[in-house]
């Protein structure tokens, strides 16, 4: 069998760095350092080709995901619209479920869905807030989701109450 590391896909490779660093190195060797996952950076703008600077341009205003409209909400709620996927963060600390987070919405995203669940849980039994509860959606504000994102709300109790969330995904621009 041979060893193919170098055409791991995004899966595999969110699902090796979980593994790596849930390992803990043997007695005498020192760890491993795993690199994080690195968005790439938008590239600045270039000048213009006749060496006149380019105009000033307004900047795009940033997308904000809102709340979903009542009326696709109870059609989420009733099943009326399809959860066309699911992704379940139980047990992930942040780092863990911020990764498979952004790899599931732009799978997702990529192959055209809609409307997706995202599964954080309700938190400790303690009877505090859970961390990604709290976390997601501020997560799904951030530059890194906003250009998949198109708003989202807290699930029907039937699909996980407020320890879920509905997402409605962007539409692919052709």
């Amino acid at each position: 069998m041979s060893r193919r590391d170098d055409h791991l896909s995004d899966d595999d490779r969110i699902l090796w760095n979980l593994v790596a660093r849930s390992a803990r190195p043997l007695k005498g060797k020192t760890a491993v350092e795993i690199p994080d996952i690195v968005e790439p950076k938008p590239e600045p703008p270039r000048p213009a080709a006749n060496g006149v600077p380019a105009l000033a341009t307004k900047p795009k205003t940033p997308h904000v995901a809102h709340s979903l409209d009542d009326q696709t909400l109870h059609k989420l709620k009733k099943g009326r619209l399809p959860i066309e996927g699911r992704v379940d963060l139980h047990g992930m600390t942040q780092d863990e479920a911020y990764s498979l987070l952004l790899t599931f919405l732009n799978r997702a995203h990529a192959s055209g869905i809609r409307y997706v669940l995202i599964i954080t849980g309700k938190g400790s039994s303690s009877g505090g807030d859970g961390i990604l509860r709290r976390a997601v959606p501020a997560w799904l504000s951030t530059p890194a989701f906003r250009h998949l994102v198109s708003s989202h709300d807290h699930a029907a109790r039937n699909h996980g109450g407020s320890g879920a969330l509905y997402v409605r995904l962007r539409r692919i621009r052709p």
